[in-house]
């Protein structure tokens, strides 16, 4: 009496499992193809990253950090901050953490924002999808890499795929928040004037929920970010990489020092996507 009784059995698992079966058997071209697209983003960006001598892109931060966030001592500190990751040992595996986070960003945002436009165009979008953001944001992240493994096997694609699902739905939110909260007299004032719902969105509605929808953007990649480590379960190279490989063979200082090599691009990115926002509010 006390045991759940065993009659009671909703074979969730065998129905997933069956899913994902069907995929790959009939979606195997599509998966290969939308691989290789991700791959070639992440290279893109990885190149990149790359080539830039470290001499060239800590100053181009530094003056990043000073003209958007206003303060000369702000671009010191990051300068001082990356130079530390370099002397480290690590600036290579910073900058293709970097292209992973920056990549994953990309990906993120081209769904992201559409989709969170069209959750604030659709009270029905919204009701549908709300509970999906819900259990993506909820979700233990390790769960995406069983997907992520069966779509694309090891390396840098299934880590970025698992990671645009962990990271996705902060800007989806954001950006349906921002939009529903414009001012509906502003949207009103602009139909009267004859503006079309495509001018009204791109003229009005987008413009004033900047500060959201960039709000959403710094939160996406902050989770994206947040999931180098578990990227580099899968193949993903990086500082993660160098956690987990601290993590086993049980070195403290290799680890810390790799962690706050990831802390420091997290602050760093943190303060110049933010900025952005507090720039709009001022």
């Amino acid at each position: 009496m006390i045991d759940f009784p065993e009659i009671i059995d909703f074979p969730l698992a065998d129905g997933i499992d069956a899913a994902m079966d069907w995929l790959l058997e009939h979606l195997d071209g599509f998966f290969d193809a939308v691989g290789f697209i991700i791959l070639q983003v992440v290279n893109f960006f990885e190149g990149i990253f790359l080539f830039v001598p470290w001499f060239v892109l800590i100053p181009l931060v530094g003056l990043a950090g000073w003209k958007l966030i206003g303060k000369w001592k702000t671009g010191i500190v990051f300068m001082l901050l990356l130079m530390l990751i370099g002397s480290f040992g690590y600036w290579d595996l910073a900058m293709r953490t970097l292209a992973l986070v920056i990549a994953s960003v990309f990906f993120s945002l081209l769904i992201g924002i559409p989709t969170g436009i069209s959750m604030a165009r659709n009270d029905r979008t919204q009701a549908i999808l709300q509970p999906i953001l819900d259990g993506m944001q909820t979700m233990p992240s390790f769960v995406y890499l069983i997907p992520a493994l069966m779509f694309f096997g090891m390396g840098k694609v299934p880590a970025m795929f698992a990671t645009i699902i962990y990271a996705v739905p902060p800007v989806i939110r954001l950006t349906n928040v921002g939009i529903r909260t414009v001012d509906p007299e502003a949207v009103e004032a602009s139909k009267a004037f004859g503006a079309t719902p495509r001018q009204v969105l791109f003229d009005v509605q987008l413009p004033l929920a900047k500060p959201s929808i960039m709000v959403g953007i710094n939160q996406t990649t902050m989770m994206a970010l947040a999931m180098v480590v578990m990227g580099s379960m899968i193949g993903a190279k990086g500082l993660g990489m160098e956690v987990l490989v601290a993590i086993s063979r049980i070195e403290v200082g290799q680890g810390f020092e790799a962690g706050l090599s990831i802390v420091i691009l997290a602050i760093i990115i943190d303060r110049i996507t933010h900025s952005f926002s507090e720039k709009k509010d001022k």
